[in-house]
This record gives structure tokens, C-alpha cells and sequence, in this order.
């Protein structure tokens, strides 16, 4: 059904028109666990307890394409990219699925324990991500304190959550070092929005933490188990289908921040990741068992040092990473364990022009190899500006080129070429990505800006495709593809509303290798118009409403049902009573509008969902 524009306009805005006090009560800084993304207005969804990719969902640099809930099964695609071409960090580590990037969100972590995502492409992405050769998603550690919280939920379709986090933070000795520890317990299940569209989550969490005013190191150890049904899950043939995923993470990391902006990090991890999907959850193993397990061990720094004197300064960065497949059913490849190298160098030099601009150029590149695939060398450069503006922060001016590359993962390796519903190609290679963009950041009076313009020619890119003439699920397939966008962001906050606008314009060219495909389930499924719009409000008397936004005009694809065009919202409203600060009731809407958009091609969206909470926190 066609968007009406005016009708559009007034539900993004709505908040702004929601009379307000002249004179509004202070609003209660509570001892904050949770982490908010600047980005967005509601951090935790409405139908589960939150995890990283919950703060991703309306994030304007960030597309989410959910089955079922977002935290059961969700790609995440960067300046419409692939599911595949987009990697996870956690400190110095980037985390890797190997069979497929629809695990590569499989963290298991609280968001209480992490920093707000950030959202890497270009440059920041060739020098911080691993085999993902579009974007990056990078989380810090968040430093421990003495607080905690515990909330539980309710509402539609029998869905309840429950969550408890408490952090414990003692200084040692006379000195400046203190020893933390956290742990985070979580837990929600749902008779889900559509029939069989049922989850049972559990999450566990224990971070040990040493901080000094020099750095930071953080050991943690992590376990989430995630049963969901849905139909249509992976397949267009109108059967209703299980997954069952256990994740397990155990990762270590040290920072330690020099004067000047230099740091040096280093990070490892151990992450084991079993999957057993069902085509019919009614005909267990129909056609194949499908049960993977996968190991992963990896190693990873990365650090800056500069030379004001001289005016130079050097970013550096390797990784080794190692993996390891047991599979029913991913057995036609050449392999099931492989080994990756990445290093990276990128020189810097700047000069003080006039007045209070800096002219910057980075020159570098980097190399990515493994064991069983061919070699590849990178190059990296960015010319910018930056001119400090007295009491108002710094506008920057930049050009840069990047390129990025990386190798396929085992469905695609493993799966035969010729049967199931899955069919792979053993002699998938190196995909390279290019990427040319001009791009500014700065304030404008009270407001923050940022836009780019970006060119990226995709070589080799390993798509999933459908024909109809076939009796697979879907094929993987080669395919070049050049994308011109455009992306732009825009914020304030008053003291009684924060706002973030983001707009996006996607454009595609693609050349298949092979022929006859007749319909691209990720590299064709994007965005050609994104918008959204983020509202917090303070409401005065204790209440606060928050609101997501997210209107798009989809790529027309032939196994979409309904429209292409999409407002997808989620609203939420909090009330704090006065007399006692340290509680929180809240009331809060996914898919407000009940939208039947379907984000991926085939799987049918969530119903709307509207659940009551309180939280507590001391």
C-alpha cells in the first residue's frame, strides 16, 4: 500500500507536537548499566532481553534485517552490503562466524558490559575489521562500577523476560588501579507474534577487570542458548522451521592509552558456536540433519604512535585467526579448517596550515592471507581537513580510497553443488571491494552533521540467489556489483528532547556470472531510500517517551509479498515516580503500525508486539 507523504510526516514528528510543561521537572540521573547508542531512542526491544544487535535496529548507518525478532535471527548489512560483508569487534578482537554470516551476531554479551556500537566503513573498516570487506561494528569495554539493576516484562503472546546485572568495583591499595567484576544473567520466552513463531532465550555473563589510569583489561566469559521458530526461516516454500543455537565466548583484552590519541590494544578470543536447524519442525532431519559446529580462536592488536616533533604517526594492526567445522551436511568442500593472517600499516602525516587547520594524509595498506586461499594486498588513502572551531568542536573535510578483501564461508564452500536446499560452489575465491567516498563532519550551531558520498565496486561477491525453475532454497553465485550512495545524519538535544535524523540513498549495478538467477535474496535486497528518526522526550513528572523511526522504499524484488515500501516504529514510555527514583515502569511497542514488511525477501514480518515492564536499579 503506498505511503501517504503528509500522514508519514506527522507520525515521524509526532513527538514534537506532544504539549510539554513550560516548566519541566528535573529529570533523575540514575547510576546508568545500560548502554545507550546516540543513534537510536530505544536500546532494548520489546519481545526479549537486549544484545548488541538490539541497538542497531533504526541505527541510520546500520541495516537490520530481521526474522523473527531481530534477537532471534538478523543480518546486518552496511551501506547495502551483505550479511557476509560485515564483521564484529569487540575491543582488539574481531569476532568471525566461519559457516555463516548469519551467526557473525551471535555475541554473547550483555550490552551492560559494552560501549555503544560503532559503525566502521572506508578506511576505519580496512584497518579494523577481519574478512568483512564493507563495514565493521565495533564495541569497547565499558569500565565497572558498583550498581546494578533487575527488570522483568510482560505482555502479548505470552512473552516475559527477565534480567539481573551487578557490577562490583574496589580500588587496591593506595593506588589508582581497581579490580572489577560483573556478571549478567538473562532470560525471556514468547508463544511468538505468528503461529510457531515461538523462542526460548537464556544468556550468561561473568567479566573479571583491572583499570588504572593508564588502561584497561578485561577477561570475559559468555554462554547464550536461542531456540526460535518461523515461517519461511531460509527457505521460500512455505514451511515452518527451527532454529537451535548455542554460542560460547571466552575473550581477554588489554588497552593501555598513551598521551596524544595513541593507544595500544591487544585482544584474543575462543568462540564455539553449535547450530541445528529444521527445515519442518514437525519431520525432524527431513532431507538432512543440518548440525554444524564451529571453533574459532583468534588473536588480534592494533595501535597508534605519533611523532609530533616530526609530524608523523603510524597505525598498525594484525590479526591470526584459525577455525574448524563439524557438519551433517557441510561436507562437498575441498576443506573444514582454515587459518587467516591480516597485518595493516597505515603512515600518517599532517601540517599545520593557517589559522587553526590541519591537512592530514594516510598512506598504507594492508595484507590478508589464509592457508587455503590466494593472498591479497590492500591499499589505504585519506586525504583531510581539520579545523578546530573555538568552543564548538572540529569540522573535517576528508577523501579516501579503501580497498577491502575476503573469502567465503563454509555453507557456501561445503554445500553441494548439485542437491538440498542449499547449493554451494567448492571453488569460491577472494572477493575484493573497493570503496571511494567524500565525506564531512561538523556542527552547525547547536546541531551535529555528518554526510559522504561513496562509490563501491564489489569483484567476486559471493550472493544468495533463487530460480524458479530450481528446487533449492537458494544458490550461491558470483556476482559484481557497483553501489553509488549517499548517507547523511543530523542531531540535537535540548534539555527536553533529543533528536537524530539519518537519510540514505542506495544505487545498484549488478552482473551475475553465472546465468538464468531470477532473484537476490542479500546483495539486490536494499534500501534505494532509508530514513530515520529518533525522538527521546522528557515529559516532566517523572515520564519519558522514546520513539524509533525507520520509513524506506525497498529494491523491488520478486519474492517479496506486499508492498516495498515500508514505516516500521517502536515506541516506548517510562514513567519514574518521584518518591521513588531508583524504580522504573515502562510500557513499550515493536512494530507499531503492524507492518507486514518483509526485510528479507519471503520470511514474513513480526506482528506488532506490546509489552509492560518495570526495572530496578540501586
Amino acid at each position: 500500500m503506498p505511503m501517504n507523504v503528509k500522514a508519514l510526516i506527522g507520525l515521524l514528528f509526532a513527538p514534537l507536537l506532544i504539549p510539554l510543561s513550560a516548566q519541566t521537572d528535573p529529570v533523575v540521573k540514575m547510576e546508568e548499566v545500560t548502554v545507550d547508542s546516540p543513534r537510536v531512542a530505544n536500546h532494548d526491544p520489546a519481545g526479549t532481553f537486549a544484545m548488541p544487535v538490539s541497538a542497531l535496529r533504526f541505527d541510520p548507518r546500520a541495516d537490520v534485517q530481521a526474522r523473527n525478532l531481530a534477537e532471534g535471527q538478523a543480518d546486518v548489512s552496511i551501506r547495502g552490503g551483505t550479511f557476509e560483508n560485515t564483521g564484529f569487534k569487540l575491543g582488539a578482537a574481531t569476532l568471525y562466524d566461519p559457516q555463516t554470516g548469519h551467526y557473525a551476531a551471535e555475541i554473547p554479551v550483555a550490552p551492560n558490559l559494552l560501549s555503544s556500537p560503532q559503525v566502521l566503513t572506508g578506511v576505519e573498516n580496512a584497518f579494523s575489521g577481519l574478512n568483512s570487506s564493507v563495514g565493521t561494528v565495533a564495541y569497547a569495554w565499558r569500565p565497572i562500577t558498583n550498581s546494578g539493576q533487575m527488570s522483568v516484562s510482560g505482555g502479548e503472546y505470552e512473552s516475559n523476560r527477565q534480567a539481573i546485572y551487578q557490577g562490583y568495583s574496589q580500588r587496591i591499595g593506595q593506588g589508582d588501579a581497581r579490580f572489577g567484576a560483573d556478571v549478567a544473567l538473562d532470560r525471556s520466552e514468547s508463544a511468538g507474534s505468528v503461529p510457531y513463531g515461538d523462542h526460548r532465550f537464556y544468556r550468561y555473563n561473568g567479566r573479571l577487570q583491572l583499570v588504572t589510569d593508564a588502561g584497561q583489561t578485561d577477561f570475559m566469559a559468555g554462554y547464550q542458548s536461542k531456540f526460535f521458530g518461523w515461517h519461511n526461516l531460509y527457505t521460500p516454500f512455505g514451511v515452518n522451521e527451527t532454529e537451535d543455537l548455542q554460542t560460547t565466548l571466552f575473550t581477554l583484552n588489554h588497552r593501555k592509552n598513551l598521551d596524544g590519541g595513541d593507544y595500544v590494544q591487544v585482544g584474543a578470543f575462543w568462540r564455539r558456536n553449535k547450530d541445528d536447524y529444521e527445515f519442518n519442525r514437525f519431520i525432524p532431519g527431513l532431507y538432512n540433519p543440518y548440525q554444524h559446529t564451529t571453533w574459532v580462536t583468534g588473536v588480534s592488536a592494533e595501535g597508534r604512535s605519533s611523532f609530533e616533533q616530526a609530524g608523523y604517526a603510524l597505525s598498525y594492526s594484525a590479526s591470526m585467526m584459525a577455525d574448524s567445522l563439524k557438519s551433517t551436511s557441510l561436507v562437498y568442500g575441498r576443506f573444514r579448517h582454515r587459518d587467516y593472517y591480516k597485518a595493516t600499516l597505515i603512515p600518517e602525516r599532517s601540517w599545520k596550515l593557517d589559522g587553526s587547520d590541519d591537512l592530514i594524509v594516510k598512506a598504507g595498506g594492508s595484507f590478508d592471507d589464509t592457508n587455503k586461499d590466494s593472498s591479497a594486498f590492500s591499499p589505504v588513502v585519506e586525504v583531510s581537513t581539520l579545523t578546530k572551531l573555538a568552543g564548538k568542536g572540529v569540522r573535517r573535510f576528508y577523501l579516501s580510497y579503501a580497498q577491502s578483501t575476503q573469502v567465503a564461508t563454509y555453507t557456501a564452500l561445503n554445500s553441494s553443488r548439485t542437491s538440498g536446499l542449499f547449493r554451494g560452489n567448492p571453488d569460491l575465491g577472494r572477493s575484493r571491494s573497493h570503496n571511494v567516498e567524500f565525506g564531512t563532519s561538523m556542527p552547525l550551531g547547536e546541531w551535529k552533521a555528518g554526510a559522504a558520498v561513496f562509490w563501491r565496486s564489489d569483484r567476486d561477491l559471493v550472493d544468495w540467489t533463487y530460480r524458479l525453475s530450481s528446487s533449492a532454497a537458494r544458490t550461491a553465485d558470483v556476482v559484481d556489483v557497483d553501489t553509488t550512495g549517499f548517507e547523511a545524519f543530523l542531531s540535537r538535544n535540548w534539555n527536553w528532547l533529543n533528536i537524530v535524523f539519518g537519510y540514505t540513498v542506495l544505487s545498484k549495478d549488478a552482473t551475475y556470472k553465472t546465468p538464468n538467477v531470477d532473484a537476490s535474496f542479500y546483495a539486490l535486497n536494499y534500501p534505494k531510500q532509508r530514513f530515520t528518526a529518533a525522538f527521546v522526550a522528557h515529559l516532566g513528572g517523572g515520564f519519558e517517551l522514546r520513539m524509533d523511526n525507520e520509513a524506506r522504499i525497498q529494491q523491488d524484488n520478486i519474492l517479496r509479498s506486499g508492498s516495498s515500501d515500508a514505516l516500521i516504529s517502536a515506541l516506548g514510555i517510562s514513567y519514574r515516580p518521584p518518591a521513588m527514583s531508583s524504580l522504573t515502569l515502562n510500557a513499550q511497542v515493536d512494530n507499531l503500525w503492524n507492518s507486514t514488511f518483509q526485510e528479507v525477501p519471503a520470511v514474513p514480518a513480526g506482528r506488532r508486539l506490546l509489552t509492560f515492564g518495570a526495572t530496578y536499579a540501586w
